[in-house]
C-alpha cells in the first residue's frame, strides 16, 4: 500500500437496524418456545378439554416402540379419553404386531379410554391384527383389508451356486440345526416342520381377532384363508363395524366417550427414522434374492 493511501472503514449498521435484527431474532425465539409449549401442553394435558389422541400406523410393521410408547404415554394422560389408531399397513413381523395388539387389548381392558381403528389403503394381515384388538374398527369402502394368514418367505440358491461352482459346507450339531438353509434343497420332514410352525402362528392369529371382535372362532377360521376383502365386503363379514374415513373415525371415538361437538385431536411428532424408511422400501423385495434368517410375517404380499 503506499504512502498516503487511506482505508475507509466500512458503515457500520445503522443503529435502529441493529435493534430491528435483534427484535425480529427475540421474536423468532419465543414463537418457536411457544410453539413449543403449545405441542408440549397439549399432549400432557395442561389445557382444559377432553381430547382424543390419533397414533398412526403406516408402512410395514417391523417394530414396535413407538407405537407401545404413544399408547401408554396417553393412557396416563387424564384428557385423553378415546385414541384412533390410523393404520395403513400391509402388516409385517408377527412379533411386533403381536406386541402393538397386547398393548392395545391392554389400555381398552383398562376401561378408561375408548379406541378405533381407521383403515386406509391397506389395513391388511398384521394391520389388521392390530385392528381387531380396538372398540369398533372403521373403514373406507375401498381399503383392503384380511389376508388373515400368515407367510415365510425363503430363497434357495442351490443351482446358482452349483452355476457357480461354488459348494456351500455346513458343519452342525442338531439334526434341524440348518433348517431352511439356502444352499440345499429342503426335505419333506423339514418342510413339515416349519409348516406346524406356521399353523401354529395362524391358530394364534385366529383366536386374536375372534377374541378382540367376539366372534366364533370357526366364523374366523372360514374367512382365514389369506385372501383380502374390501372394506365393504369386511363389513358384511362382520370384520368391520363402519364405513368411513379418518374424520368419521374421529368422530365415532368422541361419541364413545361423550365428548361434544368437534373434538380437539392431539397427535405426536413423528421422529425421523433412517431404519424405518429404509425397511419400508426394501421389505419384501429383496428377500427372493438374498439369503436370510427365518423370519414370520402376518403381511400382504404385494
Amino acid at each position: 500500500m503506499a504512502d498516503g493511501d487511506s482505508i475507509t472503514p466500512s458503515p457500520r449498521p445503522k443503529r435502529p437496524v441493529r435493534t430491528a435484527l435483534a427484535l425480529v431474532g427475540i421474536l423468532g425465539l419465543a414463537l418457536a418456545a411457544f410453539a413449543s409449549l403449545m405441542t408440549f401442553s397439549l399432549e400432557s394435558g395442561r389445557f382444559g378439554g377432553d381430547k382424543v389422541a390419533l397414533i398412526r400406523i403406516e408402512g410395514v410393521i417391523v417394530d414396535s416402540r413407538e407405537v407401545i410408547e404413544e399408547l401408554r404415554r396417553y393412557k396416563e394422560n387424564s384428557s385423553i379419553k378415546a385414541i384412533v389408531l390410523r393404520i395403513d399397513s400391509p402388516g409385517g413381523g408377527v412379533v411386533p404386531s403381536q406386541e402393538i395388539y397386547t398393548e392395545v387389548r391392554k389400555v381398552r381392558a383398562d376401561g378408561k379410554i375408548k379406541l378405533v381403528a381407521s383403515m386406509g389403503n391397506v389395513a391388511a394381515s398384521g394391520g389388521y391384527y392390530i385392528a381387531a384388538a380396538t372398540d369398533k374398527i372403521v373403514a373406507n369402502p375401498g381399503t383392503l383389508t384380511g389376508s388373515i394368514g400368515v407367510i415365510m418367505e425363503l430363497a434357495n440358491v442351490k443351482d446358482l451356486l452349483e452355476k457357480v461352482g461354488v459348494q456351500s459346507v455346513v458343519i452342525k450339531s442338531g439334526r434341524y440345526k440348518d433348517l431352511a438353509s439356502p444352499f440345499r434343497a429342503m426335505s419333506a420332514d423339514e418342510q413339515a416342520l416349519l409348516q406346524g410352525v406356521l399353523d401354529d402362528v395362524h391358530a394364534q392369529f385366529i383366536e386374536a381377532v375372534a377374541d378382540g371382535r367376539s366372534l366364533d372362532i370357526e366364523e374366523i377360521h372360514d374367512l382365514a384363508d389369506g385372501r383380502i376383502f374390501s372394506g365393504r365386503q369386511a363389513k358384511r363379514l362382520h370384520l368391520v363395524d363402519e364405513l368411513g374415513d379418518l374424520q368419521d373415525a374421529i368422530k365415532l371415538a368422541a361419541r364413545l366417550v361423550n365428548i361434544p361437538g368437534e373434538p380437539q385431536v392431539v397427535e405426536a411428532k413423528k421422529r425421523f427414522s433412517l431404519r424405518s424408511l429404509l425397511d419400508n422400501l426394501f421389505a419384501g423385495k429383496l428377500s427372493p434374492l438374498i439369503p436370510s434368517d427365518i423370519s414370520l410375517k402376518y403381511m400382504l404380499a404385494l
